[in-house]
């Protein structure tokens, strides 16, 4: 069991028979009553997203799934193929589990494969990843006072906003939680 200050992005829980994991979480303490925390959870079976609010002291039960460490192979249109580290054993992910989390698969990279009761939910990306620039537009020497940003499509086909200074052909450090920017660098 979890308590609610237990609670953080990515916790795992079951709640009326469904794996649920927190998207974002929110501790309010009003300056009368009793502290709380609102939460946005995901259903990770039917994909359904619910604000659930827990009062200070509630329990919530937690999710019994089965983590594997796989490496990605391919994606057939319906499903990305997965292949299990330990055993070689291949597992497919429905495409609309995997979701946006898409964008950033590049092949034969590691994953962690969640399985709840035998059948795949979903999959964990590692926090950062490092991707070349396959297109953006010319940088701009010397321009890196400003903050401003650019999109950059990367080598996975992903979409993220980078500064002026950066060109095709660069290789970038990439949060996979938000989809930002974080540095350059040397390959």
């Amino acid at each position: 069991m979890y308590e609610t200050s237990d609670i953080r992005k990515g916790l795992k829980v079951t709640m009326d028979g469904y794996p649920w994991i927190i998207v974002d979480f929110q501790f309010v303490k009003p300056g009368k009553g009793t502290a709380f925390t609102r939460v946005k959870m995901k259903n990770l079976k039917t994909g359904n997203v619910l604000d659930r609010t827990f009062k200070t002291g509630e329990k919530l039960e937690r999710a019994n799934f089965e983590e594997r460490r796989c490496q990605y192979l391919f994606n057939d249109g319906n499903n990305y193929t997965f292949m299990d580290t330990e055993n070689y054993e291949q597992i497919a992910v429905p495409a609309e589990a995997i979701g946006t989390d898409a964008q950033f698969l590049q092949d034969h990279m590691e994953v962690t494969v969640l399985i709840y009761e035998g059948a795949p939910m979903s999959i964990e990306l590692p926090t950062f990843i490092e991707a070349e620039i396959t297109y953006c537009e010319p940088g701009i020497k010397g321009d890196t006072a400003t903050g401003a940003t650019k999109p950059a499509t990367i080598s996975s086909g992903a979409v993220v906003m980078v500064p002026l200074f950066v060109n095709d052909g660069d290789w970038l450090k990439i949060d996979t939680r938000d989809g930002s920017y974080v540095e350059r660098v040397k390959k």
